[in-house]
């Protein structure tokens, strides 16, 4: 990166005394991260604060805010983690997470609870009875018209 486009990036960011958040003081997208234009196109500012002070953000991992401020661009405050952990540790998907219960209200637990690969969970019971209702309708014979 150049002097003046790191100059660019630099006044555009607040240091706080408070918790040591760096703020983004200019474009910001719908879920509050800083926007920065960099060579022809529209960057996340946290990656760019990132690479400037620290270097590549590891293949395959994306930053997580550790003081939990979509705003913050200090490096210190960022880490590099795999997509599943940064979910893990924010807000996203915590709802799912705590649920006890499918929609149906089967409970996720024992037997009945199934695990995906991805780690996500699903019911037992609902999962059997939609593949019984799939199987009936291919037996069905076909209505041509």
């Amino acid at each position: 990166m150049d002097a003046k486009t790191r100059g660019r990036f630099i006044v555009k960011t607040l240091p706080t005394g408070v918790n040591g958040c760096w703020l983004w003081r200019a474009a910001k997208n719908q879920k509050g991260y800083g926007q920065f234009w960099m060579a022809g196109r529209l960057h996340k500012a946290h990656r760019v604060s990132y690479e400037m002070h620290v270097g590549p953000i590891p293949a395959g991992l994306q930053l997580d805010h550790l003081c939990r401020n979509r705003g913050c661009v200090n490096p210190d405050h960022l880490e590099p983690v795999t997509p599943r952990e940064n979910v893990r540790r924010g807000n996203a998907g915590k709802h799912h997470a705590d649920k006890t219960h499918c929609p149906q209200g089967h409970k996720y637990a024992g037997d009945n609870l199934g695990i995906m690969p991805n780690g996500s969970r699903f019911c037992r019971t609902c999962a059997r009875e939609r593949d019984r209702k799939y199987r009936q309708r291919k037996k069905e014979p076909q209505r041509g018209i």
